[in-house]
Order: C-alpha cells, then sequence, then structure tokens
C-alpha cells in the first residue's frame, strides 16, 4: 500500500521543520521523516549543547580570574555532571519542541524511522510506502572518522560522543585544529583538562588568514593548551591505560600519550544510506548532494537542503535554505544561494566572527582593495572587560567602496560582525558605517573608526 503526500520531508535539522510547516500552512498534505533525533546536529550535538557547555567554561574561567577584578571567590571547582545535566535539560527542551511542534502541526503527519529512495517520487519508511511529486531531503552530515593506523587499537570520541561524558578527562588529545577541535580543546581546557591539539598542516584554522591562526593559537596557548602543529604521520597506539599518537611534528616530543581521545577532521554526509541510487541523484566525490542555485537536484521534484548538499554547513545556512526554497515555491520570490555572503563564527574565547572575503583571498583576486584593523586592546569595551585579545580587521574595494570582508577576533566578535554584513548586504559603501554614530562604550563603536584609517592593501 502506498500513502501520497503533497511533499515528504526527511531529516528535521534545521530546514526540514520550518519547511514542513510553511508547506503545511499553505494547504499540504506533508510527511516528515526523523530516524533519531528531532532537530539534527544543532539542536542535539551541535550548536545548542557545545554553546551551553562553552558558557559553562566561560563561567568557570571567569570565576577563576575574579581576584583580577578585586573579586573573592574561594577555590573554584567543576562538577561535570552537573554541567551535563544543564547541558541535556537545555538541548532536550529544544529537541522535544521541535518534535511536538511538528505532531502538533495539521496536515504534517510525522515518522519515525530510516528513509529510502525506492524511486524518484517514493520513499520507505518501516516497510511502509510513501509518495510524493516534491520530496525535500534534511538528513545533516557527521563526524568523519580519518583512515588513521592504529585507529583500532584505541577508543575515540566525535563530537556527538563528547556530549554523552559526564566526567573530566585527565588529558584530552584533539587531532584536529579546526573549528571543532578548538572548541573543545578550550572548553575541556576551562574546565580541568590538560588538552593538546594536534593539526597536520603548519597552522591552525588554515582557511582563516595566518593573522588570525597565529592570534587563536596565541589566545589557546595563554591558556595552557598545548597546539602541535604539521603532524605529517599521525599515528594512534596504546601504553597501558593510556592512548598514544605518534605526531612526527617538526618540534617537540615525536609522541603524546593522553587518557581521551576527540577526532575533529571533518564531517561527511548522511548520505550514503538513502537509497539516492534508486532516484537518480547526483552526489559528488565526497558525498554531498548537488544542488543548483535554487537548492534542486538533477532530479525534478528532489530538493536537497542544509549540510547533505555541501553548500553552507551551518546552522544559519541550513536555515536560509529552508527560506530559499519556500521563496520559490510559495511566494513567487526568486531567492538563490548566490545571493548568500558566507558568513559563521569560532566560538571560542574570545569569539571569531566571519563575513565574505578573507584578506588572502582578496589579495589573490587581484582587486585593487583597502584594509583596516584594530587591535582590541584600543577597544575600551574590551578594556573594561579585561578581555584584550585579539583584533578587527575588515577589507574594502577600492574602486567601488564595497565591503569586502571582515575578521573580528575579540569579545562580542559573533555579533558585532553582523552590522558590517548588514551593510554588506545592502550593497552600501563603507562610508555608510563610518559616519555612523555608535554606542559608547561598545565593541561596535570602534568600527567606525577602523573604517576611518583604511590603507592599501
Amino acid at each position: 500500500m502506498t500513502t501520497t503526500f503533497d511533499a515528504i520531508v526527511i531529516g528535521t535539522g534545521q530546514a526540514g521543520p520550518s519547511l514542513a510547516k510553511r508547506l503545511a500552512g499553505a494547504g499540504m498534505k506533508v510527511a516528515i521523516i526523523e530516524r533519531k533525533l528531532f532537530g539534527g546536529t544543532c539542536v542535539n550535538t551541535g550548536c545548542i549543547p557545545t554553546k551551553t557547555m562553552v558558557a559553562s567554561a566561560y563561567a568557570a574561567h571567569l570565576a577563576g580570574r575574579a581576584g583580577d577584578f578585586g573579586v573573592s571567590t574561594g577555590v573554584v571547582s567543576v562538577d561535570m555532571k552537573r554541567v551535563k545535566a544543564r547541558k541535556d535539560v537545555i538541548s532536550g527542551r529544544n529537541s522535544k519542541g521541535v518534535e511536538n511542534g511538528l505532531r502538533n502541526t495539521n496536515n504534517v503527519t510525522v515518522y519515525q524511522g530510516q528513509a529510502k529512495f525506492l524511486s524518484p517520487s517514493q520513499v520507505v519508511v518501516n516497510g511502509e510506502t510513501l509518495s510524493s511529486e516534491r520530496i525535500f531531503i534534511n538528513v545533516g552530515g557527521r563526524a568523519t572518522i580519518p583512515d588513521l593506523p592504529g585507529l583500532d587499537q584505541v577508543s575515540y570520541l566525535t563530537n556527538s560522543s563528547m556530549m554523552e561524558i559526564d566526567f573530566l578527562p585527565e588529558h584530552l588529545i584533539i587531532v584536529g585544529g579546526s573549528y571543532v577541535g578548538l572548541e573543545f580543546g578550550q572548553m575541556y581546557r576551562r574546565f580541568g583538562s590538560e588538552v593538546t591539539i594536534i593539526e597536520m598542516s603548519s597552522r591552525l584554522i588554515h582557511r582563516e588568514d595566518e593573522d588570525v591562526s597565529a592570534s587563536v593559537k596565541e589566545i589557546l596557548e595563554n591558556e595552557g593548551i598545548n597546539v602541535r602543529l604539521n603532524a605529517k604521520c599521525i599515528r594512534l597506539g596504546r601504553q597501558g591505560d593510556m592512548i598514544t599518537v605518534g605526531v612526527d611534528c617538526s618540534s617537540g616530543p615525536p609522541m603524546v600519550a593522553g587518557s581521551h581521545l576527540l577526532l575533529a577532521v571533518g564531517r561527511r554526509p548522511n548520505t550514503d544510506d538513502l537509497g539516492l541510487d534508486q532516484a537518480g541523484v547526483i552526489r559528488d566525490d565526497r558525498g554531498y548532494i548537488t544542488v543548483d542555485d535554487q537548492l534542486r537536484t538533477n532530479v525534478p521534484g528532489i530538493w536537497a537542503l542544509g549540510d547533505c548538499n555541501g553548500r553552507g554547513g551551518f546552522t544559519h545556512t541550513s536555515y536560509n535554505d529552508f527560506e530559499i526554497v519556500a521563496a520559490n515555491l510559495l511566494d513567487n520570490d526568486p531567492r538563490r544561494l548566490s545571493d548568500r555572503i558566507l558568513t559563521y563564527a569560532l566560538y571560542i574565547d574570545p569569539p571569531l566572527g566571519r563575513a565574505g572575503m578573507t584578506e588572502t583571498e582578496v589579495r589573490k583576486s587581484g582587486k585593487p582593495a583597502l584594509i583596516g584593523k584594530m587591535l582590541m586592546t584600543r577597544v575600551g569595551r574590551a578594556v573594561e572587560k579585561g578581555e584584550t585579545q585579539g583584533f578587527m580587521k575588515v577589507l574594502v574595494d577600492a574602486e567601488s567602496k564595497h565591503i569586502l570582508g571582515a575578521s573580528i577576533l575579540g569579545v562580542g566578535g559573533d555579533e558585532v560582525i553582523h552590522c558590517i554584513l548588514d551593510i554588506m548586504y545592502a550593497k552600501q559603501a563603507y562610508t555608510v558605517i563610518q559616519r555612523a554614530v555608535h554606542i559608547h562604550p561598545t565593541v561596535a563603536e570602534l568600527v567606525p573608526t577602523m573604517l576611518g584609517d583604511l590603507k592599501p592593501l
């Protein structure tokens, strides 16, 4: 027996539930399928739980610095069971909210189980065949497990399984010096673990500019995190109860021994068990579903949204995917992926807010450009808070005066970046911000000052 719907949504990450509700509100009969946790990565193992734990780590760090502010706190200790419990409550509330919201939406039928394509218009779940001329894939991604020598000899953690531990690792070794690894590294160092971060390339977060990478490394090392770069031949093993990692770095001991290992070397899409071949949906060599500028796959009537299409990889880009699809289908509004400006944040403390092109990319483009840079030591708000690490940097097209990109590494950087991003979307000259009057004392008030001191790149 086949049940026919006006639309089928596979996955309940950041795009799926909103799209299902919007389609249902337009009068469509919608099926939404979730095989495991409602809300996807962000709600269950990503943004919400990790940033909840980052907040706990910040509280511990600030309490440890209380004397700098003339405040006496006594000995600071961290109860990891309570840290995890707080995280579980906040994450669980969000996940249950997504599920309840879908189950209580008229015209939406929720299925729990693994979905597999039978054809371009049919999927099977729990033995039941569902059919629709519109199918939307929002299945997200998971941690990549690298093929490292000796991996079969050791136990390891990923960003997902890290969410389940309620104890403090004595020495956490993190393989991967990018966004996930750095956030967990600083977090657990602040909780009290010894932490070593191992990165194969010559610098951390290597897609960022070199000055950003160097400053982030300095921030982490100032907190006692061991950073090992140029680890060209990582190999794993055991030495009694300890996990060993051979690193072959250009400097430092050739082996690191720790109590626990976190693999943070990237993400892969959850597209290998959907039966996409049965539908004829094309994926690239990394498994990401190929989509056009409006999220359509090569098969008419099938769209791919969120992390599984390789066109964003963030909660905000996944939600924007929903907005693009809904606008095109329901609003006669031809929104496109190519209208989106790259923006994201690294949630170490202080955070890095990014928008648009890096300095390296601008230089490679050959565009005549201007650059402005300001150390956070010049920002009154940062000085008042005792958080003066980092800097702000902005790149401007010398001819059009439009902002090309910015990096804000410093207190409030994840919020300050938006005043720059909004001007970029408005396609207005940088002088709009430069002549604006911002509130004192804030971090954003120094953005006009920085823009008033641009120099040729």
